[in-house]
């Protein structure tokens, strides 16, 4: 099971000032894994960085969000699993091979779910803002490894959503029995800072939770 392949995306938007420290927790991760870079229309020197870092890098010319970028990296991926990793976070040492040993405890297991630890960018300018204080278990965000015949079996995220596809694909996993092994150890370090997505997207993200609510009170 070690020696899998592990296929990381990272969708990013003018991520210069974050992904060269996320791009090296995961190259520094001593597991066979390809670093698939998604560029979502970027206009500074993301390409540059990422490409001189050994990373592949796909484009887009325009702008088409995360979700779309997601599944960009999806459709190119190779690896016998898949991990999502933002440019702006940072992964522990070991993260990977910690997770893998769970699969190998349990092969039924299709996913593996960690702990992400909030921390403030040191460049932030509000260095007192309130953050979790303690580790919780994340989506994605570099705190899951799946499995990539998940994919196969769920399909790609939902391109009409914009900002609710974590919801979105946690749903998928209920209405197909994805198994899910919850393990208590942080793999991922999560950056809060001036222009986290969360915060630039709020409005979309309310509007997809309301609407991934109804749908599923439907169902």
């Amino acid at each position: 099971m070690l020696n899998k392949k592990i296929s990381v995306i990272m969708p990013v938007k003018n991520g210069s000032n974050y992904m060269e420290q996320a791009i090296l927790s995961i190259k520094n991760q001593n597991v066979d894994t390809e670093i698939i870079v998604i560029d979502d229309g970027s206009s500074d020197n993301t390409y540059e960085i990422a490409k001189n870092l050994g990373c592949t890098v796909l484009q887009h010319e325009k702008s088409r969000g995360q979700v779309v970028a997601k599944n960009t990296g999806l459709k190119y991926a190779t690896g016998d699993f898949i991990m999502f990793c933002d440019h702006d976070d940072i992964l522990n040492d070991n993260a990977i091979i910690t997770m893998l040993k769970e699969f190998e405890k349990d092969p039924n297991i299709d996913v593996v779910n960690a702990k992400i630890q909030d921390f403030i960018s040191p460049d932030a300018k509000n260095q007192n803002q309130t953050i979790k204080p303690a580790p919780y278990y994340g989506c994605l965000a570099g705190s899951m490894l799946i499995k990539r015949k998940v994919f196969d079996k769920i399909g790609l995220f939902d391109e009409s959503v914009q900002a609710g596809e974590i919801i979105a694909l946690m749903n998928k996993f209920k209405d197909f029995n994805i198994t899910i092994q919850k393990v208590d150890f942080v793999s991922s370090n999560r950056r809060i800072h001036d222009t986290n997505y969360g915060k630039t997207n709020q409005k979309n993200e309310f509007k997809d939770y309301a609407s991934l609510l109804r749908a599923r009170m439907r169902k």
